[in-house]
């Protein structure tokens, strides 16, 4: 379904990715790890079009993911977020819709019951005439994430989503994660968490500015490919 063909980016002559290759199927949850500086947001940035790459194709369904981001939902890490902005809980999951209303014309009846029915599952409706600026981080990323399920993508693709988040908010991205599955959606979560929550994903990647290793956790968390990520020896639960 999305297929990674020998995506490499270069900043200034230093490479950040080099020749990744990897391809992930329908109804599949993805964990993609690595230090800090592995390439990880820059693998998702470059497969989007974001940032331009030196090398490498991203296809979706056999054409290319970039004449397809309608049908991705990409929620970036909140560092990245101005969240000073003036705009309303409503209003940010509205702009879920923007495509298929246009830029000046008023949301369609539908559009809005999708965007109700989306902060109702992550617990936010109650609050959408709320500042985004105003939310505890949990309730922010559950914004973000209900953006993504009013888009109705194919693709969900999230940056580091539990990073300053509370156990609940985890819980419920997690439950959200499962539903999208059974609905063969493909995501990808940005993560740093080597902890029981690997016990989610169908595979993981692990990178550390080319592919160290791709396949379910235990076929990926060994020893050696950690060491070859990392520099030195970890730890993790494997529940």
């Amino acid at each position: 379904m999305l297929q990674v063909q020998n995506l490499s980016v270069s900043y200034r002559g230093t490479c950040a990715l080099q020749d990744v290759n990897c391809s992930f199927g329908a109804g599949e949850l993805v964990g993609i790890f690595g230090p800090n500086g592995a390439g990880k947001s820059t693998m998702i940035k470059a497969m989007l079009g974001l940032i331009q790459s030196v090398n490498g194709t991203t296809l979706f369904l056999g054409k290319p993911l970039t004449q397809q981001l309608a049908q991705v939902a990409y929620v970036p890490q909140r560092s990245q977020i101005d969240w000073d902005y003036p705009v309303t809980v409503w209003n940010v999951a509205m702009m879920a819709r923007t495509i298929q209303t246009g830029l000046f014309r008023q949301p369609s009846r539908q559009s809005r019951e999708l965007v109700k029915a989306a902060l109702e599952r992550v617990g936010m409706y109650e609050l959408r005439d709320r500042s985004i600026g105003e939310l505890s981080g949990g309730q922010q990323q559950r914004v973000f994430l209900a953006r993504a399920l009013a888009k109705q993508a194919d693709l969900l693709i999230f940056d580091e989503p539990f990073v300053g988040v509370d156990r609940k908010t985890e819980d419920i991205m997690f439950e959200i994660f499962a539903e999208l599955k059974s609905q063969a959606k493909t995501l990808l979560v940005i993560s740093h968490d080597l902890s029981e929550t690997l016990s989610h994903y169908d595979r993981i990647v692990l990178l550390n500015k080319r592919l160290i290793a791709i396949g379910s956790r235990h076929e990926v968390m060994t020893d050696d490919n950690l060491k070859a990520a990392y520099g030195s020896p970890m730890h993790f639960v494997a529940a």
